[in-house]
């Protein structure tokens, strides 16, 4: 992985105000793959009674994920926006614990890419949630 991208994905994460409120860290990067933390924080639960993280933060955060692993990907551009995002839910995630987030993008066509996720807490083999997404391939205008 280039110098380059990963200057990027950190640029595209510090950018978003939402991913500096839920404390977003680029933990691994490589050509179209990317994973993110996400600290366990009590003003991110969703769940007071469980003390749950809450699905929207869950969410935000994969959505991210995907962003970050287009920009990783040696043929997309250098801009890119969530188009399509589903996301499933398998269970809530374990109290007090990090959520991470890994994200691939497996095929870029000339304006969009494609990605797969997934996101789990301590045990990687029970996921939190899978998604798939769509997000654009652009390029910043040459001034």
């Amino acid at each position: 992985m280039s110098r380059d991208k990963a200057e990027l994905a950190k640029e595209f994460i510090s950018a978003l105000p939402y991913a500096r409120a839920l404390g977003l860290e680029l933990v691994a990067l490589h050509d179209g793959v990317a994973e993110l933390v996400m600290p366990y924080a009590e003003h991110l639960i969703g769940d007071p009674q469980r003390g749950v993280i809450s699905g929207g933060a869950v969410t935000a955060m994969m959505d991210t994920a995907g962003g970050v692993a287009v920009l990783a990907h040696p043929e997309a551009g250098d801009t890119t926006a969530t188009l399509d995002l589903r996301i499933d839910y398998m269970r809530g995630a374990e109290p007090g614990q990090s959520i991470r987030a890994r994200a691939e993008c497996y095929h870029v066509t000339r304006s969009v890419a494609f990605v797969r996720a997934s996101a789990w807490d301590d045990d990687a083999n029970r996921p939190i949630a899978s998604a798939a997404g769509a997000f654009t391939v652009g390029r910043k205008s040459q001034s």
